[in-house]
C-alpha cells in the first residue's frame, strides 16, 4: 500500500508539471509528462486498492478464526 500511495503522489506531481501547473523542472511543461503521470497514478491507485482489499481480507480471516476458537470447548 506504501508504494500505492508513493505512485499515486509522484504520479499526480508528473501529471501537473507536463501541464506546466507546477514549474521549477525539466519536467515543466514537458507534454509526455502530462501522459505518463496518469498512468502511474492509475497504477498506484490499482495497488492501494488491491492493498485494500488483501488487508480487509486478512482481517475477516482473522475474526473467524477467533470466533471458532471461542466456540472450541478448551482442551485439557
Amino acid at each position: 500500500m506504501t508504494l500505492g500511495l508513493l505512485l499515486l503522489a509522484l504520479g499526480g506531481l508528473w501529471t501537473l508539471q507536463g501541464l506546466d501547473l507546477v514549474g521549477g523542472s525539466v519536467m515543466s511543461g514537458v507534454q509526455i509528462w502530462s501522459i505518463i503521470g496518469p498512468v502511474v497514478a492509475l497504477g498506484g491507485l490499482v495497488l492501494l486498492v488491491l492493498g485494500t482489499r488483501r488487508r480487509n481480507k486478512a482481517k475477516q480471516a482473522e475474526l473467524a478464526r477467533l470466533a471458532h476458537q471461542e466456540q472450541q470447548p478448551p482442551q485439557a
